[in-house]
């Protein structure tokens, strides 16, 4: 015999209800659009956060929404690197990619790191098909640099690959390898990769998990998180050359996905938790939201870091997931 008093959750009946009915009217907009998610930096070195991350990836699979994860693996290949005694250069923000270094490339990504994602969201169902770019002529890519070695510059996207994976209810799990049109493989940028492939498979949004709050106006002032920018606004930050270094290619693969008819581009941070959800299910949101239109801009312009809702959110989400995990 069990007593309802053992295993009553903490959160009230009625802050559960009222959590639920906040999100309706965000998971109803969702329900059976594409969105894109680029995976990378912390959340996905971090087994806790990566957890967290396959969690709300399947609930977002669950209320109805179809997901492509796009995912790179830097600090996996540099540490494969190191084990080769082979070097780690960059040059422009791009890993110089010579042919014995695009082997281990291939391996780290396509293997190792593809495979652990899958595994992962597996674990909570046969949900997620691995997929390396070069698969079915997923990532078709000419040389970008000479300079630069077997780093690649997209051409074309095989869309109809992808999104028969998920007509049939698969999340294809993406590794940014591209097959060449010169026969050879390329290593592509996953923030490239994922504002391409948003574009390709007309999502609704395309989402860069990363390791800052999102934009800033100056790095250096963290008051000056921007919470929205219309798509000129995000062309002219960049074209300013006052971005952060890091921040460029992401910025860049926003205006391709946006310029490509992806309604939202937004930048989140990955290692709060739940960020996923407070940002695409919650009035208040994380991150900096970069719209494709005027009119979207003007749907949604106020401004909305972590506030008190998003923050009751994730203690309310945690505080669930840890009674049920006591069950």
């Amino acid at each position: 015999m069990k007593y309802a008093r053992d295993s009553r959750p903490s959160l009230s009946n009625e802050k559960t209800a009222k959590l639920l009915f906040e999100a309706l009217p965000w998971i109803k907009n969702l329900t059976g659009k594409t969105v894109v998610i680029k995976y990378g930096g912390s959340a996905m070195v971090d087994e806790k956060l990566r957890a967290d991350v396959m969690g709300d990836i399947l609930l977002l699979k669950i209320i109805g929404v179809k997901l492509v994860l796009v995912h790179g693996g830097g600090a996996a290949i540099n540490e494969a690197l190191s084990h080769y005694d082979l070097p780690v250069e960059f040059k422009n923000g791009q890993r110089v990619t010579t042919p014995e270094i695009m082997d281990i490339v291939r391996e780290v990504l396509g293997g190792k790191v593809n495979q652990e994602l899958v595994a992962a969201l597996n674990q909570h169902g046969n949900v997620a098909v691995g997929v390396s770019g070069g698969d079915a002529g997923t990532i078709m890519a000419e040389q970008l640099d000479p300079a630069l070695g077997r780093v690649g510059k997209i051409s074309r996207i095989n869309a109809d690959y992808l999104e028969s994976l998920m007509d049939n209810e698969y999340i294809p799990v993406v590794a940014t390898v591209a097959q060449g049109e010169d026969g050879g493989f390329y290593n592509i940028n996953a923030d490239v990769a994922a504002g391409h492939i948003a574009a390709a498979v007309h999502a609704h949004k395309v989402m860069f998990l990363t390791d800052v709050d999102g934009l800033y106006e100056d790095f250096s002032d963290k008051d000056s998180l921007i919470s929205n920018l219309t798509l000129e606004e995000t062309e002219a930050m960049l074209a300013s050359g006052d971005v952060a270094k890091g921040m460029i290619p992401k910025l860049q693969s926003c205006i391709t996905a946006l310029r490509g008819g992806v309604y939202r581009a937004h930048i989140i941070n990955g290692t709060t938790p739940h960020s996923l959800l407070l940002e695409l299910l919650t009035n208040a949101g994380v991150g900096t939201v970069m719209h494709s239109t005027t009119e979207a801009y003007e749907h949604d312009w106020s401004p909305h870091p972590l506030g008190t809702f998003a923050s009751r959110l994730t203690e309310n989400i945690d505080g669930a997931l840890d009674d049920v995990e006591a069950l």
